[in-house]
């Protein structure tokens, strides 16, 4: 520890000395005590941020990954095509949908049932009377007294009656338009009804608007019926609408399903973009930054062990058929450690072998399986991962160094206190001196009869 000089000039000059100053200087040396902890503090941070910004990436290629494990994922996704869109549109092909081609033929289109009352003139007469609605074998009644045409189908459709009411109104009059909720042969409507128009004592009737029928068509050879012209169930995971009736029968519409191979190409493209992104933080941190200095990371065991990782993660997992490697389908490693991409090769292997590439990532022990476990192992959320425990114990050295500063802080401020009270006390009495001499001098003289002033 350096000394500190205090210069307040000769003793009986009254200027006393500079106590902040002064204070300053003696409680630098214990503030340079707070140096290397500093230090070593703001190197943790540096580190904290770089852990973060690969446990992030390594993030990204973990639900990079998990889209091609996923059993419900982009291998799951199909497409589908109908060779005739105006006799059957295709709506949606779902996860248990299998490529493949089939053949439809729709014989007649489903139907649903209606009914619809005689015409009304005065849409604003009551009526008076009963209304029974059957569909399906369960009927309900409905009493009307006094109701207009509104107001019966505001009460019919709170009856929950199975049917949709509505009045429709044109330049004639209106009429109580009845269409059943459900749609086909078990949809029909059976009406039992006694109404009278007040204002004109006319009884009310209902005709049949349509029948309720199911659709009849031929699914790969099948003859079958769709309550709904759109068709579920028929072939599996596969909705689609029938529009018209075959203009030919004996040239049946072809629906064919296939695999979503560009949904595919693209979950690949951003796993191999997101492995990228990864290895671009290793080799960011195994050099130098713009000063000269190594990087946060550099010669850290944890990047070292996120690269041997990685590396090794590649060339792990089981075959799948055909499959050994991600080289079989078009995916490499170049010079630089980064993984390549041929878009050829992987459509024409998904074309080719495509179970065995969805195998080669979901079978069990797989190379898929295999790597995300060992992503799992890196991560910076699972609380094993190298990412998350290189965190944690920065954490924890960080808070014993910032417990160290602020114990030597509040060090600090108590010496800062005691000095300056001490050393003010002290600047005092040297600042009182002259006076003191003064009356030494004055007492002197007085008893001696000597005068210093002469």
């Amino acid at each position: 520890m350096g000394t500190v000089g205090i210069n307040f000039g000769p003793i009986n000059s009254g200027q006393g000395f500079d106590v902040a100053s002064t204070v300053s200087q003696i409680l630098a040396a214990e503030q340079a005590v707070e140096d290397p902890w500093k230090t070593q503090l703001s190197s943790l941070q540096a580190q904290d941020t770089a852990l973060s910004k690969m446990g992030t990436d390594l993030a990204s290629l973990s639900t990079a990954m998990q889209a091609l494990t996923d059993f419900s994922g982009v291998f799951a996704s199909k497409q589908g095509a109908s060779s005739d869109t105006d006799v059957v549109e295709l709506t949606s092909a779902s996860n248990l949908a299998v490529a493949g081609s089939h053949t439809v033929v729709v014989n007649s289109l489903a139907q649903t049932s209606s009914q619809y009352s005689d015409l009304i003139t005065n849409s604003a007469d009551t009526l008076t009377g009963s209304l029974t609605v059957t569909i399906g074998g369960q009927s309900q009644s409905l009493n009307v007294s006094g109701q207009t045409l509104s107001q019966l189908a505001a009460s019919i459709n709170s009856a929950s009656m199975g049917v949709a009411a509505s009045v429709v109104t044109d330049t004639t009059g209106s009429r109580l338009s009845l269409v059943s909720k459900t749609s086909g042969a078990a949809g029909q409507i059976t009406l039992s009804a006694s109404l009278t128009d007040d204002a004109t004592s006319t009884a009310i009737g209902f005709q049949q608007g349509m029948q309720g029928v199911d659709a009849s068509l031929t699914v790969d050879g099948l003859n079958t019926t769709s309550a709904s012209n759109t068709v579920t169930g028929l072939i599996p995971g596969v909705t689609f609408q029938i529009l018209a009736v075959s203009a030919n029968p004996s040239v049946p519409v072809q629906v064919q399903i296939t695999n979503d191979n560009a949904s595919i190409e693209q979950a690949f493209s951003k796993f191999v973009s997101a492995y990228n992104a990864v290895a671009d933080d290793i080799k960011t941190q195994e050099g130098k930054d713009s000063t000269g200095k190594p990087e946060p990371l550099f010669g850290d065991p944890t990047v070292a062990l996120i690269q041997n990782q990685l590396s090794q993660g590649l060339l792990t997992g089981a075959a799948s058929g055909s499959i050994k490697s991600l080289s079989q389908f078009g995916i490499t490693v170049d010079q630089t450690g980064h993984l390549t991409i041929d878009g050829g090769t992987l459509d024409n292997a998904l074309n080719s072998s495509f179970s065995d590439i969805q195998g080669f990532f979901q079978n069990a022990s797989s190379f898929g399986q295999t790597f995300n476990s060992m992503l799992n192992g890196l991560s910076s959320t699972s609380m094993n991962g190298a990412v998350y425990l290189a965190l944690k114990q920065n954490s924890s050295q960080e808070d014993t160094l910032n417990n160290n500063i602020s114990n030597q802080e509040q060090r600090i401020a108590d010496d800062k206190s005691r000095l300056t009270d001490q050393l003010n006390t002290a600047n005092q009495i040297l600042q009182s001196l002259p006076d003191q001499l003064d009356q030494i001098n004055q007492l002197y003289s007085a008893i001696t009869g000597y005068n210093s002033g002469h």
